[in-house]
């Protein structure tokens, strides 16, 4: 697996926190049922995880470091769960017997593995035949933003650059389907969805969490290693923070998503 280019900086878990399985995966929603185990496959803090237990019998939660997965433990107790279990994994060599659950999830994890077609495979091999693999990733040359501010443009050119020199696919939305053919997969049901931020709550909200990242978050010296100076990313965070104070400010952020039968 690819480093995380993100990190685990409290800017990031900010917005990762955010996430619930109404926001981020209702388009796996409808095909779950209360029989089911799901393998939640990088979990991150937990938060759409809980959700999903609470649609099936049964989560396994895995993250690549114990670190990682201890913030879903977390999530997990706060919550009072008691049918979430965890287990450090990679994505490439699940650690798991063929057909172990009918459910396999992923978000926004293919577009940071060194190989995300193995990665489909890996996650088609532990699910049931029948059952259900569902990944949901962005993709970066598809967000759109109101005002044109020139240091987004910037950002996101840097973006592209580091996550794709640090062995990621920042535009992995729009290959899911490709991949998931690529892996095997005959039966894939493609969708896509946004999320659009633009009142002055979450305006303010999604503008300085990315103002805090592109200063604070492992992305910094990711960044400086494909050429930013510190007055780049200075300018950078400072043109998400004028985004996110501008009362006409308006982003959408493009997700890919492929539901594909085992």
């Amino acid at each position: 697996m690819a480093t995380y280019i993100h990190g685990h900086h409290e800017s990031v878990l900010r917005s990762h926190r955010w996430r619930t399985a109404e926001n981020s995966a209702a388009y796996l929603l409808p095909h779950l049922r209360p029989g089911q185990r799901l393998l939640d496959v990088g979990c991150g803090p937990g938060t759409i995880t809980a959700d999903l237990a609470a649609h099936v019998a049964h989560v396994t939660a895995v993250e690549v470091t114990a670190d990682a997965l201890d913030l879903a433990r977390a999530e997990v107790a706060r919550r009072g769960l008691g049918t979430v279990d965890f287990a450090v994994a990679d994505v490439h060599a699940l650690d798991f017997p063929d057909g172990t659950f009918d459910v396999v999830h992923a978000h926004q994890v293919l577009q940071h593995v060194a190989d995300p077609v193995r990665a489909l495979r890996e996650m088609r091999r532990v699910c049931r035949p029948g059952g259900v693999v569902a990944v949901r990733d962005s993709d970066y040359a598809g967000f759109t933003w109101y005002p044109e501010v020139p240091g987004l443009e910037e950002w996101r050119a840097l973006y592209r650059r580091t996550a794709t020199a640090n062995g990621g696919e920042p535009d992995a939305g729009r290959r899911l389907l490709a991949w998931a053919r690529a892996a095997g997969f005959t039966d894939v049901t493609p969708s896509a969805s946004v999320w659009c931020f633009a009142d002055d709550t979450d305006r303010a909200w999604w503008g300085g969490l990315w103002a805090d990242r592109a200063l604070g978050s492992d992305f910094a010296p990711r960044a400086r290693e494909q050429g930013a100076t510190d007055a780049d990313l200075e300018r950078i965070s400072a043109a998400w923070r004028a985004w996110g104070a501008d009362p006409d400010g308006w982003l959408t952020i493009l997700h890919g998503e492929v539901l594909a039968r085992a």
